[in-house]
């Protein structure tokens, strides 16, 4: 029977260094993103759920804003143009995803 070879050593482990892994990168960027530049980022690459973000925030506001007034009539329909708002919201999430997950198969 053979003798498996012997194992040459390559120095101590270094635990606070990850291991290094040919052909593989950790991260598609180089350098680390910020809240900020990761935000705008995903803000060019899909617009419209910011847009949504916002918009279901101003009528939720402003349909509480009705209700402490006593304005019941309007803040029915704020809290109904809020649903409107997160669909919108929702769709918008969906269609970005479908959407780089085509980009990515191409």
């Amino acid at each position: 029977m053979a003798t498996p070879d012997p194992m040459t050593p390559q120095g101590p482990f270094e635990a606070s260094q990850p291991p290094v892994i040919e052909g593989f990168s950790p991260s598609i960027y180089r350098n680390p993103e910020s809240f900020k530049e990761k935000f705008l980022r995903k803000t060019r690459e899909n617009p419209m759920v910011p847009l949504g973000c916002l918009g279901t925030a101003a009528a939720l506001s402003y349909g509480l804003y009705c209700f402490h007034r006593g304005q019941s009539q309007r803040s029915q329909l704020m809290m109904r143009t809020r649903i409107a708002a997160q669909g919108f919201t929702v769709a918008a999430i969906l269609m970005g995803l479908a959407a780089s997950a085509m980009k990515s198969r191409a």
